[in-house]
């Protein structure tokens, strides 16, 4: 089977990582967090003649749910996918946390929730779902296994040596420390981690060096 290619665009003014993931050789192709630039993301999408046959969220933030409007207009057939504990922050900027920034930024409703243990197929491609609350309540990482390579559509969940932020209203540290532990740190260490913030990373090299969830901080396999 052909390999999986994914492309970063990455959108202002949070430095938002969107991604674009596609089977070489194949045009349908799924973008997962489409950002608050999706002008860039056509841009791409026309250069390589790809078409969105699904669209999928990672969570709820606005950052990362701006541009469902500009994919669902440019493929009204692509699904829109949440996990189910984050589904209402589409069409509720205060939960979405839009309105603190003055946008009162609304998404299309999603077309299909999913949860912990579901996989979710599109573009010849399957993603596992599993649930990583902390960041938001109803976080979800959609993980790809490819051949020998394992990729992870983090959002904000890990970072390269950092985590996501655990301070908003239905954020949880403690929640956040134990889904990367059991979720995340549980992976092949060679796995390749996409997060929703920075440059990519492997599982391996934040249980190494992390600060906050790693051997730094005291983790223990």
């Amino acid at each position: 089977m052909a390999e999986i290619n994914f492309l970063r665009i990455v959108s202002m003014p949070f430095d938002e990582n969107t991604y674009v993931l596609y089977r070489e050789g194949l045009a349908s192709c799924v973008v997962v967090d489409p950002g608050l630039e999706p002008e860039k993301i056509v841009e791409v999408l026309n250069e390589r003649k790809l078409e969105v046959v699904a669209i999928l969220n990672t969570h709820g933030h606005s950052d990362h749910i701006a541009g469902n409007g500009t994919m669902k207009q440019l493929a009204p057939d692509a699904p829109l996918v949440i996990g189910h504990g984050d589904a209402e922050k589409l069409t509720d900027p205060q939960k979405n946390l839009s309105a603190q920034f003055g946008l009162a930024l609304i998404s299309p409703k999603e077309d299909q929730t999913v949860q912990h243990g579901d996989t979710y197929s599109a573009a010849d491609i399957d993603f596992e779902v599993r649930e990583t609350p902390g960041h938001s309540a109803g976080h979800v990482v959609f993980i790809v296994k490819d051949g020998t390579r394992t990729i992870v559509l983090g959002g904000d969940v890990l970072f390269k040596q950092s985590v996501g932020r655990a301070d908003f209203p239905d954020g949880s540290f403690a929640q956040l420390k134990k889904s990367i532990e059991e979720q995340l740190f549980t992976l092949p260490e060679d796995a390749i981690v996409l997060p929703g913030h920075g440059p990519a990373t492997t599982v391996g090299d934040e249980i190494e060096g992390n600060p906050f969830v790693g051997k730094p901080a005291g983790y223990k396999a």
